[in-house]
């Protein structure tokens, strides 16, 4: 029994959930052996079987949000390409080792528009689909079980049917995405006869779970064979549409059972998720991952009908993460005693440790302050719009900041416009984001952060220029404040 709440502002509504969506996930895995326990090499193409003109290897892939089906190539090898045109409309390509149960991992980016899949033993099909303003997904959408043969149902209603994933955990086209199967294979006895179905034990896609233990009664309409067996090579869809991928591992099943969710003493509780089916205000402790834990205490997530939701930290007056599909999980804040936090629900893209979003520096290379020493900073709370929008608001430096932030209308991410009044003598800057790497993106009019994983998008710096910088071994993006700064992260 899943527990989900609708909060509206401070007034709470609960309602029971009797799907199980989050239920615990026990999974007697079996380790049976793969052919391949490995990550696939892509320095050439050796690994897979005759494959096709429209295949090839690339160092890097980047997509153009407003061009269909097309991913540009840089050289190099490391990134599986595939560009089917007018005149090659692409052929699947099959790797040559075969898999029985394992666990499939691979990054993959899509291009806007674009279609494609993989399928497990070359039979089963997982969707691989630019679905990024999907409110409700569909079977046929990205991460979906497209169609499997019912064989069940009385002559008549026999058919294909599909598996939806359970909610949009979708990224942009031009971002690297992440899938991670565990699947069982089919069983069969000494003389061939198939004793137990193929399983999806668990899909995972950006480190969201969509499926759990789907029974597949049979092969996905299309596949290499309508036969099955106890093993086959991954096969990636190749005559549909641009896809590029990285990372392809092959391994063996876990041998311990995996949990989906646990209380802190591993026991399985049922989940208690917040929905936000009109713009949504909840206040609770947040924590960011790592070593050692951070927990922001006086974190405000706003939860959004479009789906796209995020938390600002009021101590510092700063995003810290921004996610797509569900709400938030408030099991860890409201089960038993709780320890008043709560957790995204959805596929997260969090910025890293908190920190000013405002700082006056010496110049654009100077150090970003650490804590608010010498910046008066005061927060004063949120206000709210006809639409029960919060604008945040704060002090700092002896100026007053207004921090509004707006999920886009189309979903794409969410758009923010900081405006300071009456700033005192200094040098303003606006950190915007921070990662491994950011790179401009010109034909998207945008930055590429942290290895492709979202784009930020510079709309209104009132005539001044960002700087990329090095800081402690990372990449900033700072720019001046003139007055006000206006800017957006797609994702």
């Amino acid at each position: 029994m899943t527990m989900t709440i609708s909060v509206k502002g401070i007034r709470q509504k609960a309602a029971l959930l009797c799907a199980g969506l989050l239920a615990p996930l026990y999974m007697q895995a079996q380790t049976a052996a793969t052919s391949q326990p490995a990550t696939i090499p892509l320095t050439d193409l050796s690994a897979f079987k005759n494959p096709g003109k429209t295949w090839q290897l690339a160092g890097d892939v980047s997509a153009d949000l407003g061009k269909d089906n097309s991913l540009s190539l840089s050289k190099g090898t490391g990134v599986l390409v595939n560009l089917p045109d007018k005149k090659n409309h692409g052929e699947d390509l099959y790797t040559t080792a075969e898999h029985g149960d394992a666990q499939v991992e691979f990054d993959y980016m899509i291009a806007k528009g674009s279609n494609s899949g993989v399928y497990l033993q070359g039979r089963y099909e997982l969707q691989l689909l630019d679905s990024w303003n999907v409110k409700t997904p569909k079977a046929s959408d990205n991460g979906g079980i497209y169609e499997r043969w019912d064989d069940s149902k009385p002559e008549g209603q026999k058919g294909y049917e599909g598996y939806p994933p359970r909610q949009n955990a979708s990224r942009a086209p031009g971002l690297w995405q992440h899938l991670k199967v565990m699947f069982q294979a089919p069983k069969f006895d000494g003389s061939g006869k198939k004793m137990a179905n193929a399983r999806m034990l668990r899909v995972e896609l950006n480190g969201v779970v969509i499926h759990e233990e789907l029974e597949l009664l049979g092969p996905t309409r299309g596949a290499m064979a309508n036969d099955e067996k106890a093993t086959g090579p991954l096969r990636f869809q190749g005559d549909h549409g641009a896809i590029a991928f990285r990372n392809i591992s092959i391994s063996n099943l876990p041998a311990t059972p995996m949990q989906a969710n646990s209380r802190r003493n591993d026991n399985p509780v049922d989940p208690i998720l917040v929905e936000a089916p009109t713009n949504t205000i909840l206040r609770s402790f947040m924590d960011i991952p790592g070593q050692p834990r951070t927990r922001v205490v006086h974190a405000v997530s706003v939860g959004s009908p479009q789906k796209v939701h995020y938390t600002y930290d009021l101590d510092k007056g700063a995003v810290i993460q921004v996610w797509r599909g569900n709400f938030l999980d408030a099991t860890p804040m409201w089960h038993d005693r709780g320890d008043g936090s709560s957790r995204p629900a959805g596929a997260v893209q969090r910025f890293g440790l908190p920190k000013f979003a405002l700082a006056k520096l010496g110049s654009a290379q100077a150090a970003w302050i650490a804590d608010s020493a010498g910046t008066s900073f005061r927060p004063k709370g949120y206000t709210l719009d006809e639409n029960d929008q919060p604008t945040f608001t704060y002090r700092i430096y002896g100026a007053t900041v207004s921090d509004a932030i707006r999920v886009m209308d189309n979903g794409q991410g969410i758009h923010r416009e900081i405006t300071v009044q009456n700033p005192a003598g200094g040098e303003l800057y606006a950190r915007l984001a921070e990662g491994t790497t950011i790179e401009e993106d010109k034909s998207n009019g945008a930055y590429l952060v942290d290895g492709k994983a979202y784009y930020l998008r510079l709309d209104d710096a009132k005539g001044t220029k960002p700087v990329v910088r090095d800081a402690d071994g990372r990449k900033e993006l700072v720019v001046p404040v003139k007055g006000k700064v206006g800017y957006s992260i797609l994702f």
